[in-house]
């Protein structure tokens, strides 16, 4: 078992990270060892997790959600799929947007 993790910091930004253990890596953040982004802004909160199958595939969720914006990872956090959902759409019809444009 593994995590994919979000910490919203105390400056209201989000950390995302993954892990074998929860408890003791949400630990080491908390007490300035988990990594140098978190360190500069204590304390943090867990907001957020989900358990995946490996470490390989906490690894690459937690890369996915460092690629989302701001928006949708709140989505996540809130358990808004409505909205989670409504930001993907917009995501692609952006580029398909983007792309008709620089085509024609």
């Amino acid at each position: 078992m593994a995590y994919m993790y979000i910490l919203k910091c105390a400056d209201n930004s989000y950390y995302v990270g993954s892990t074998k253990d929860l408890q003791r890596r949400f630990a080491q953040h908390q007490n300035g060892e988990g990594s140098e982004y978190t360190k500069h802004r204590l304390p943090v909160e867990l907001v957020y997790f989900e358990e995946c199958q490996s470490i390989e595939s906490a690894f690459l969720r937690e890369k996915q959600v460092q690629g989302w914006s701001r928006k949708k990872r709140e989505a996540l956090i809130n358990n808004n799929f409505e909205k989670l959902s409504e930001l993907s759409k917009n995501v692609v019809s952006t580029s398909s947007t983007t792309e008709k444009k620089l085509g024609g």
